[in-house]
């Protein structure tokens, strides 16, 4: 069954890169607040305090029953994450999803830092994350089947050695954190959807070092690799345009590398 996709107006994707501007705004504070000893609860509680602090709402929180205002995915945990009493080491990686609502228009962006000196696999793992984003954007321009896109993220991560993890997916973004249409990070046969002018989606693929498996914790959300490989992910809010894919979280440039 065809998806019902609903182009954003120029007005209304201005709209949602106003809440792409404050979650890139977090996202470039949160460079000094990632460090060795700070909890991942302190983290939630900035994000928290930066999002009202900008005029926002921290969609996240209560969407459907998620009781935080980011996701901070440690090492294993390839996503949703719940901030807790952990403290951060060296070597840690550390995704930190986040998705302001301003306005009653939203953007969603998830970053991996890397915490302290890390191991040459970890970089390689983070600079491979990055990669697999981009060859994913590059595919998204107008008249490209949608799985374009994920035939690009799983061919570039498979390159670099890395496997995609499957079960988590990019998703149209405008008034609502999730609607149409489903955006995956793998091969699948062509949807049959075709990227138009106007389209606002999330690309956020996830790459493990071992296994693409997961499974989820007791608490309904944490998802784990099961061979607890590393992962790391980097996810924007994209317009699709006529000139090419428009970031609408992009990060201006920060005092360290993450």
């Amino acid at each position: 069954m065809m998806q019902s996709i609903v182009p954003k107006t120029e007005a209304e994707i201005r709209r949602i890169a106003r809440a792409g501007k404050i979650v890139a705004g977090c996202h470039k504070a949160l460079v000094d607040k990632c460090v060795p000893g700070v909890t991942t609860e302190a983290i939630d509680r900035f994000v928290d305090w930066y999002m009202v602090e900008h005029g926002a709402y921290p969609a996240q929180k209560g969407h459907k029953g998620y009781p935080f205002a980011s996701c901070t995915s440690v090492n294993e945990v390839a996503c949703h994450g719940f901030p807790n009493s952990y403290k951060l080491k060296k070597g840690d990686i550390i995704t930190v999803d986040i998705v302001a609502d301003y306005k009653g228009w939203k953007a969603d962006s998830a970053w991996t830092y890397m915490i302290g000196e890390v191991s040459p696999q970890v970089r390689k793992l983070v600079k491979a994350s990055k990669a697999a984003f981009r060859a994913g954007l590059a595919q998204a321009v107008v008249g490209n089947d949608i799985s374009d896109i994920g035939s690009a993220i799983e061919q570039r991560a498979e390159r670099d050695g890395f496997q995609v993890i499957a079960s988590f997916i990019g998703h149209g973004i405008g008034k609502e954190l999730h609607e149409p249409p489903h955006v995956h990070h793998v091969r699948t046969r062509a949807s049959g959807i075709k990227l138009e002018e106007g389209m606002v989606i999330t690309i956020e693929p996830i790459l493990s070092t071992g296994s693409s498996q997961i499974y989820i914790a007791h608490d309904g959300w944490t998802a784990r690799t099961v061979d607890h490989a590393l992962t790391a992910q980097f996810e924007h809010t994209i317009a699709i345009t006529k000139a090419g894919p428009k970031i609408l979280t992009k990060l201006s440039s920060t005092k360290r590398k993450t």
